[in-house]
């Protein structure tokens, strides 16, 4: 599963790369660039969380579900916004405040996995 997910945060920062250079040169597509920040932003959050985990500082569980939680809240946050500017169509209703309010929560899960891994120690 950490495989998993460091594939991809790589693939999530090669799309935060493409997205910030599209909102550079495409006119009417201002929009991207929150949408490249969140990718690249969290895909580094991603190696971080599972760095900290095998360090055995982040709670193992928890910092597992931190990782999902980014990629997953990216995604949903960052392919609506995308799908907007390029296609005028949403994922679904409500899909970036969701992506945006689960990064939220997901960080609060990295503090707790601190937390909890703190305690073990």
């Amino acid at each position: 599963m950490i495989g998993l997910l460091l594939v991809l945060s790589g693939l999530m920062g090669a799309a935060g790369v493409a997205l910030a250079a599209a909102s550079a040169h495409m006119a009417g597509a201002e929009g991207l660039a929150s949408a490249a920040d969140m990718l690249l932003f969290h895909a580094v959050a991603v190696v971080a969380v599972m760095a900290a985990r095998e360090c055995g500082l982040l709670h193992r569980t928890l910092a597992l579900l931190a990782g999902c939680g980014f990629v997953l809240g990216a995604a949903l946050f960052s392919g609506d916004v995308a799908l907007r500017a390029f296609a005028q169509l949403r994922l679904f209703p409500m899909a970036a405040p969701t992506g945006g309010t689960l990064l939220i929560l997901t960080w609060l899960t990295v503090a707790a996995a601190a937390l909890a891994g703190a305690r073990r120690n």
